[in-house]
């Protein structure tokens, strides 16, 4: 199981990566990622679903709407690791 700092980091990986233009600067623990101006809606599904897949997780889609921050998607993804093929 994947510590919330190992997802943390990766999430921070990929928004560099994916979205480089959403946040010029470091992306903190409490940093609202899907939020007007920062990630639209498709920026944060691909986020949470490149996370699902990379650490076997499966966050259940009543879940998703509650996920705001980092620290909120990191705490999903290690809650839910080795969840991957379960029924949403």
């Amino acid at each position: 199981m994947p510590t919330e700092e190992e997802v943390k980091e990766r999430a921070r990986a990929i928004i560099a990566e994916q979205l480089p233009d959403a946040y010029p600067d470091r992306i903190e623990d409490d940093t609202v990622l899907a939020d007007e101006g920062n990630v639209d809606s498709m920026g944060f599904i691909l986020v949470l679903t490149k996370l699902e897949g990379e650490f076997g997780a499966t966050v259940p889609d009543e879940e998703w709407g509650s996920l705001r921050t980092l620290d909120d998607v990191a705490r999903a993804i290690a809650a839910h690791a080795g969840d991957q093929g379960d029924a949403r």
